[in-house]
C-alpha cells in the first residue's frame, strides 16, 4: 500500500465557472453588466427559452434555482432571469490559459474535468517551503490575470484535495489533511462525499447515515452486505482513504461527452433531425478532440412532443475523433430508431474513450481518419481563433438550424487512476 504522508496535491476549481467564464467575455467585450452580480444562469436558448440550466450566479441561487432543472421552471421562479447560451470553445480557452499559469509551478497537471485540475507539489518543498503562501499565489494570479476566481483545496491525496476546495467558495484556500478529518469533513452531508449520488443516498438513509462522519462510522461489514464494493469503496473515502496518482497528461481523463437540445419547433423530416444530429455532433467532436481523446460507443436519444424516450446505442470496432464518423454513427441510429413521430428533443454522445496519444485505427480506417482528422483541426484552428461560427457546413445554409447546437454538458470524470 502507498504511503500519502509526504504528498502534497493541490485541486484547483473554478468557481461557477461556465458563467464566470461567460462574465469575463462579456466584460473584455465591452458590457458594463457583470451577471455574476445579478440572477443569471448559463444554459437553453436566451430567445426560445428551453433548454436546461448549466450553471447559476450567486444571486440566482437565492431563488433556489438548480443546476439541471429546465430553463422554463427557472423563469418560474425568477421571470427577470438573465439567460446566456453556453460557448464551449469560450471554456476551453479560459481552461487552457489556467493550465498554462499552472504549468510555471508544476509539470505533473491532471485535467479532470474542463473547469477542475489535480497539481502536484510532493517532494517541492525546497522550492516552496510554504504551500498555502503557493495556493494563494496562484488563486490570486489567475483572479488578477485572467478575471475569474478559483478555489483551491490541499492534502496528500486526491480525494480529500477535492472535498477541501467544495468547503469554501468562492476565491478560497483551505487545507483538509488526515487530522482534520473529523472536524472539517465529517459534520457534512453524506451526499457531498464523492461517488454518494442520488442512487446511493437514500440507502445510506435507510442506515440512518446522514452525515460523512456517520458512514466513516458505520460497521463496515454492514456496508458491503448492503452496497457490495462500493460500500467499501465510499467508506474508505469517508475517512480519507485514497492513494491515486496525479496522472501527467494532455487529454482531460472522462468516460464520455455528450451534447442535447430541446428544437424549438417539431422536427418531422428525416433530413431536418440529421441537420439537427449533425449540429450536435460539431461540439462533440470538437470537445472530443479538445480533451485528447476519441471514442468507440456513440449513442442517441430522442423525445417527442408527447415527452416519448427512446435511445440506442453502438459500438464500434475503432476509435474515432471524427465529426464525421459520429455524426454517420447517430444518424444510422436515429433512423433505427425514429416511427416518424414529431421531436422536440434530440441527444448524442460519446463514450467508452481512449487517449489519441495510443489510439490504434485499423487498416480500413487509417486512410480516411488521416483525411478527416487533418480536416477537422483545420476547422477547430479556425472556429478557436475567430469563433465557432467562422466555418460552417453549407447544409446549414438557409436550414432554420443552428451549424453547432448542444446545451447539455454531460461529461462524466473518474477520479481514481485504476479506471482507465
Amino acid at each position: 500500500m502507498k504511503n500519502n504522508d509526504n504528498r502534497v496535491i493541490f485541486h484547483i476549481d473554478v468557481n461557477s465557472a461556465y458563467l464566470s467564464w461567460t462574465a469575463v467575455h462579456m466584460l473584455q467585450q465591452g458590457s458594463t453588466l457583470d451577471i455574476r452580480e445579478i440572477p443569471s444562469i448559463v444554459g437553453g436558448d436566451p430567445v426560445t427559452r428551453h433548454g436546461i440550466v448549466l450553471a447559476k450566479s450567486i444571486p440566482a441561487k437565492k431563488f433556489k434555482i438548480q443546476t439541471g432543472e429546465t430553463v422554463y421552471r427557472a423563469l418560474e421562479k425568477c421571470p427577470e432571469l438573465y439567460i446566456v447560451p453556453p460557448k464551449y470553445d469560450l471554456y476551453m480557452k479560459c481552461s487552457n490559459a489556467m493550465v498554462e499559469i499552472f504549468k510555471e509551478y508544476t509539470p505533473t497537471i491532471q485535467r479532470f474535468s474542463v473547469d477542475e485540475c489535480f497539481l502536484d507539489f510532493t517532494n517541492m518543498e525546497h522550492l516552496y517551503p510554504d504551500y498555502i503562501e503557493l495556493a494563494n499565489t496562484i488563486k490570486n494570479r489567475i483572479r488578477d490575470e485572467l478575471g475569474f476566481t478559483v478555489s483551491i483545496g490541499i492534502s496528500n491525496n486526491k480525494l480529500l484535495a477535492k472535498v477541501a476546495s467544495d468547503i469554501k467558495k468562492p476565491d478560497a484556500v483551505i487545507t483538509l489533511f488526515p487530522i482534520e478529518i473529523k472536524d472539517k469533513m465529517w459534520p457534512l452531508p453524506v451526499e457531498d462525499l464523492f461517488m454518494v449520488g442520488r442512487a446511493t443516498l437514500p440507502k445510506l438513509h435507510n442506515l440512518n447515515i446522514f452525515t460523512i462522519g456517520d458512514l466513516a462510522n458505520c460497521d463496515l461489514k454492514l456496508l458491503k452486505e448492503k452496497l457490495k464494493s462500493h460500500g467499501q469503496m465510499i467508506w474508505n473515502y469517508a475517512n480519507g482513504i485514497e492513494f491515486s496518482d496525479v496522472r501527467k497528461s494532455n487529454h482531460i481523463d472522462m468516460k464520455g461527452i455528450g451534447n442535447s437540445t430541446t428544437i424549438p419547433f417539431d422536427v418531422t423530416r428525416r433530413d431536418e433531425a440529421h441537420k439537427v444530429i449533425l449540429s450536435l455532433c460539431e461540439t462533440v467532436g470538437m470537445r472530443l478532440r479538445d480533451s485528447g481523446n476519441c471514442c468507440s460507443l456513440v449513442s442517441v436519444h430522442i423525445r417527442t412532443n408527447e415527452f416519448f424516450n427512446q435511445g440506442r446505442q453502438r459500438k464500434v470496432y475503432f476509435y474515432t475523433d471524427s465529426t464525421k464518423k459520429i455524426a454517420q454513427l447517430a444518424c444510422e441510429l436515429f433512423d433505427e430508431i425514429w416511427k416518424g413521430e414529431p421531436l422536440r428533443h434530440i441527444g448524442v454522445r460519446v463514450s467508452e474513450l481512449c487517449t489519441n496519444e495510443f489510439c490504434q485505427l485499423t487498416l480500413f480506417e487509417e486512410k480516411d481518419n488521416a483525411k478527416n482528422s487533418a480536416l477537422d483541426k483545420a476547422v477547430d484552428s479556425i472556429r478557436l481563433r475567430f469563433g465557432s461560427k467562422s466555418v460552417i457546413r453549407c447544409t446549414f445554409l438557409n436550414s432554420g438550424i443552428r451549424p453547432l447546437t448542444g446545451g447539455v454538458q454531460e461529461d462524466d470524470y473518474q477520479l481514481m487512476s485504476s479506471i482507465l
